[in-house]
């Protein structure tokens, strides 16, 4: 199907972002969407919600997962929020896995969720996962939602990299230059990635991760995020949703637009059509 007749039935790309404070959570959408401005809200009946009203609720401790966030440079995303599961947050994991639930039950799929982006930080001291991180990838049933691990604030460990890098031997410009590559290959291999993915613990593993250094930056690059979500999609129709409706990749519009056409051009060939 056509890109933009798929956008044309389904309209909007639905992803719920879930992480704990400071998470990077808006930064991260706003690269998404190319712009520093903050989101417009709008609430389930599609009502936009006066930015002073939500402050005063959010004060109190309130806090709506069916509030939508849409971004005016690029409102074919549609974002709705889901706050870390910090240590008592029960009846806020509940609402999350209902709402998961829910939306999974949607029969229209432009209301169904497309994608879930979990963002941990990188930044706190202990670098661990919480009793809230776990629960989610042990517990949540997500179905064929596609789920990745953003590691945010990934920038955080290039200190810890030097440092390691600078006890080798390496010299202060040497161990600055080396110090990301050697942060991620670290990481790589380290006790966080095995704990999500070979835990007993951990029963329902993301899908995919992907780490962001940097995103604070005014050069920040989402296109690394925006193939490995596109990779993430078992579904046809909302790879080429989410592709056709992410802005900060070229690359990849051309790529899967180039994949696409040979497609078409294959299957003539194996019809008996000629070239």
């Amino acid at each position: 199907m056509d890109p933009s007749r798929i956008k044309e039935k389904i309209g909007r790309f639905r992803i719920l972002v879930i992480g704990r404070a400071n998470a990077g959570k808006t930064t991260i959408l706003q690269r998404v969407c190319n712009t520093r401005e903050n989101p417009e809200i709008y609430n389930s009946a599609g009502k936009k919600i006066d930015p002073t009203v939500l402050m005063a609720s959010t004060e109190r401790g309130e806090h709506d997962i069916e509030n939508e966030m849409v971004f005016r440079n690029n409102p074919g995303f549609v974002f709705h929020d889901s706050r870390g599961f910090e240590a008592g947050g029960e009846s806020e994991f509940d609402k999350m896995k209902a709402f998961i639930a829910t939306r999974s039950k949607e029969t229209k799929l432009k209301n169904q969720l497309h994608a879930i982006w979990y963002c941990i930080p990188m930044d706190e001291a202990s670098r661990s996962f919480t009793e809230g991180e776990i629960k989610f990838f042990s517990q949540c049933d997500t179905g064929s939602i596609a789920v990745m691990v953003l590691f945010t604030k990934f920038d955080a460990l290039y200190d810890v990299a030097y440092a390691q890098l600078k006890s080798m031997g390496k010299s202060m410009e040497e161990a600055e230059e080396l110090a990301p590559k050697h942060a991620e290959e670290s990481f790589a291999i380290g006790s966080q990635l095995k704990f999500l993915y070979h835990s007993k613990d951990i029963r329902r593993p993301p899908k995919r991760h992907i780490c962001l250094p940097n995103m604070d930056k005014d050069d920040a690059d989402c296109g690394p995020l925006m193939k490995c979500t596109a990779g993430t999609m078992d579904n046809e129709v909302l790879q080429k949703l989410f592709i056709s409706t992410q802005q900060t990749n070229l690359e990849l519009c051309m790529k899967y637009a180039v994949e696409s056409f040979l497609g078409v051009i294959e299957q003539r060939c194996g019809l008996g059509y000629s070239l």
